[in-house]
């Protein structure tokens, strides 16, 4: 259905399919945000722990850290420091590059990192993966794989 201004209005199953997805994942955020307090970490927290992990050396530059988690470069910064206070991370100096810096996970942050992934995947498991049938999980990633795909080559031209 088009207004006047060409508006291509969501239909009314389109609509309950857009804000049906909009409802799971805040409350699936919540969710699994509630699960993460009891170790003192938020969502961010959690999300750089993990690139920082699975990162050789278990460092990142910081502005590949903020790409990966789709943070503002000063945003991050206020979260590493928070986290550097946490003595989860540390900053060093890139060599190559003198205004570059990179996130380093340190000792304390690869332990709490080894303690909470446990506990995250299984808050994961019970609150999404274990809610669907394997083949319903299946239809979902490709259904949401073009939308993912789309949208990263749009903040790769931004």
């Amino acid at each position: 259905m088009e207004t006047e201004n060409g508006t291509a209005w969501l239909s009314e199953e389109e609509q309950r399919t857009w804000r049906t997805h909009l409802e799971v994942s805040r409350l699936l955020t919540y969710q699994l945000e509630r699960d993460l307090q009891p170790f003192g970490l938020t969502m961010n927290d959690y999300e750089i722990l993990v690139n920082l992990s699975e990162s050789e050396d278990r460092r990142m530059r910081m502005s590949d850290l903020a790409a990966a988690t789709l943070q503002s470069k000063s945003r991050l910064s206020h979260q590493v420091t928070r986290m550097e206070k946490a003595g989860l991370v540390h900053r060093e100096s890139c060599e190559s590059d003198r205004r570059g810096l990179f996130a380093v996970l340190t000792e304390s942050g690869w332990e709490t990192m080894r303690k909470v992934a446990p506990h995250h995947v299984d808050s994961v498991r019970r609150h999404f993966i274990d809610l669907l049938p394997a083949e319903r999980l299946a239809a979902l990633r490709e259904t949401l794989e073009p939308v993912a795909e789309e949208l990263r080559e749009r903040r790769g031209r931004v």
